[in-house]
């Protein structure tokens, strides 16, 4: 499994910084966003054209509210209004949103394989918030313990406001010996913006821990379409045929997903990590 250690908080809650160039804003501010008056020497054609975009977003973020909310109820999970924002974030596309933070790497190698490339790369050591859940099917564990992710980087800190979104959300995953079954115990991790990483905000859900991570190099292969146990294992199964190797984990996987469960469009990856 992942070899990690706890993270160091640098003073803790008490000491975490606010103000400009962190990157810190309130869900209030986030919403106002929206809000703000038309200029006085607009034309009016730009102010029509301005409430329509605004109506439009706002319809946008309802639709994916709405079906976050339909998985939930599914599970018996509770989705709140306050997830709108970060839900909508997650799906927009990586290249043109500028709310998102993909956490950096470097290439180390890429081989071409059949349907799709395995990259070699390696991750530098970093800050993630992670929770551990065990519920009765794999898409459960990933409902409940992405929506308390979720809730953390909403409001549900120490600093009180929004984090910012960063991608992958990663989902570390064990499977039995002949790749044939995950086991149910999950953990999904969301890595923390550069500007927070020295100094993170606490979690309030004591079910959330903050972890340093170690540089650590991983093979990844991407894949599209839905993240259920059957694409995973399938997606597992496919990556370690390529790679077969001693000197890889052989029953720890990591998931990684760009876009939401939502999105037209899937980006996820399935990811394999050396042994240390």
């Amino acid at each position: 499994m992942m070899d990690r250690k706890s993270c160091s908080m640098n003073g803790g809650a008490g000491h975490l910084r606010h103000g400009p160039g962190l990157g810190f804003i309130t869900l209030e501010d986030l919403n106002a966003l929206t809000d703000e008056n038309v200029e006085s020497d607009m034309t009016s054609s730009e102010g029509y054209e301005r409430e329509g975009t605004e109506i439009a977003e706002d319809d946008n973020q309802d639709r994916l509210l709405n079906y976050w909310q339909n998985i939930g109820r599914g599970h018996q999970i509770d989705i709140p209004r306050e997830m709108a924002q970060p839900i909508q974030q997650l799906t927009a596309d990586i290249e043109s949103s500028p709310h998102r933070e993909q956490i950096p790497f470097t290439l180390v190698a890429r081989k071409e394989g059949d349907g799709a490339a395995c990259e070699k790369r390696l991750m530098d050591t970093a800050c993630w918030a992670c929770i551990t859940v065990t519920e009765d099917t794999y898409e459960k564990s990933i409902c409940a313990g992405f929506m308390s992710i979720m809730r953390y980087i909403c409001q549900q800190n120490t600093s009180g406001r929004y984090l910012g979104m960063t991608v992958p959300i990663v989902t570390v995953v064990r499977t039995d010996d002949a790749l044939s079954r995950l086991s149910r115990e999950v953990r999904l991790a969301y890595c923390l913006p550069s500007c927070l990483q020295d100094q993170p905000p606490l979690p309030t859900d004591p079910d959330i821990t903050l972890e340093t991570w170690p540089a650590t190099v991983l093979h990844s292969r991407a894949f599209t379409g839905p993240t259920n146990e059957e694409t995973v294992l399938h997606e597992i199964r496919a990556l370690a045929e390529i790679l077969a190797s001693p000197n890889l984990l052989s029953n720890t996987f990591v998931i990684a997903g760009y876009t939401s469960l939502a999105a037209t469009h899937r980006h996820n990856e399935v990811w394999l990590l050396e042994r240390q």
